[in-house]
């Protein structure tokens, strides 16, 4: 191997290495950005976890949804709380600012808007099975 070929191989090494080391350091920046998100949002994924607005919520859920002759699944995915009945679903995620309540449909977000969970549960379910958009 000449010199000039040995040159060659150190630059690209030390060239992959400080790659690597960018991709690190943008790896840890993106989990403490998570963590401190999480952190921040924890205290309305507690509200939303233990609350008496969501035990309300799976009351109405199952009354409006049995009216309706739908079958709706509840299911917790993290500290998010998902709806379903056929091809409707229902995503409430708490975030730093609060809860977000998602309507999806089909798969695909048609609409968001920020949750209060002093509301009444009963509005939220009839709005959401309704398909009211």
């Amino acid at each position: 191997m000449s010199f000039l070929d040995n040159l060659e191989n150190n630059l690209k090494s030390l060239e992959s290495q400080e790659d690597g080391k960018d991709d690190a350091e943008r790896q840890r920046r993106d989990r403490e950005s998570r963590r401190a998100s999480a952190q921040a949002a924890a205290p309305f994924a507690e509200e939303l976890k233990k609350g008496p607005y969501t035990a309300e919520l799976f009351k109405q859920a199952a009354r409006v949804g049995h009216g309706m002759r739908m079958k709706v699944h509840i299911a917790w995915l993290g500290s998010t709380l998902r709806l379903e009945a056929r091809e409707r679903r229902l995503e409430l995620r708490p975030t730093p600012d609060g809860i977000i309540a998602a309507y999806l449909e089909n798969n695909q977000e048609t609409r968001t808007h920020p949750l209060d969970l002093k509301g009444n549960p009963e509005e939220l379910v009839r709005e959401w099975l309704s398909g009211a958009a």
